[in-house]
């Protein structure tokens, strides 16, 4: 009996930490294709969210730690510390959002915006030549969401005398409008 690459690849991979995951992508083509899809990053999120999954992340002068936690009993368990993926010379962190395990953080002193995810230790730098993206912690606000087609997106609001601006980042495009 074998079993079908949907079958494995939603019943059993969704199942595994994400970074175990993200290696089985190189297994197969086909497993690589289904794994990259909106509905199997949504089936690993809803298996994350049984109590058993629940993580807290702490970070402290940079140092961050994740802890599974029992939110019931308030308990901390064993934590795993990762290592910070940002550029050198980096004094601090400041989470601004957070969605489904995705951090919208502002890196100091720089105020340059970036997405991270703690659990694969990736990130992606927000601002462009034009300056979308920097972070103002006096006068700019920041959220994040999901979309109408399942696309993280970003709002950045900026605020100065007399005049609000806002834009959006999509995650699944790259881009600012």
């Amino acid at each position: 009996m074998t079993l079908g690459v949907e079958v494995i690849v939603f019943g059993i991979l969704t199942r595994l930490p994400v970074k175990d995951a993200t290696r089985c992508k190189s297994v197969y083509k086909e497993w690589c294709a289904l794994l990259s899809t909106q509905p199997s990053e949504r089936e690993h999120c809803s298996r994350s969210l049984l109590p058993t999954n629940q993580k807290t992340l702490l970070t402290r002068l940079l140092i961050c730690s994740i802890y599974p936690m029992g939110f019931k009993t308030g308990d901390y368990g064993t934590p795993t510390n990762i290592q910070f993926p940002f550029p050198p010379g980096l004094k601090g962190i400041a989470t601004l959002a957070h969605l489904d395990g995705l951090l919208c953080v502002s890196l100091q002193p720089t105020h340059d915006l970036a997405l991270w995810n703690p659990i694969t230790t990736r990130y992606k730098l927000l601002s462009n030549p034009t300056s979308q993206g920097l972070y103002n912690n006096v006068t700019y606000a920041v959220g994040l969401y999901k979309g109408p087609s399942d696309d993280y997106n970003i709002l950045h609001i900026k605020r100065s005398i007399g005049v609000t601006t806002s834009q959006i980042y999509s995650r699944r495009f790259g881009t600012w409008r």
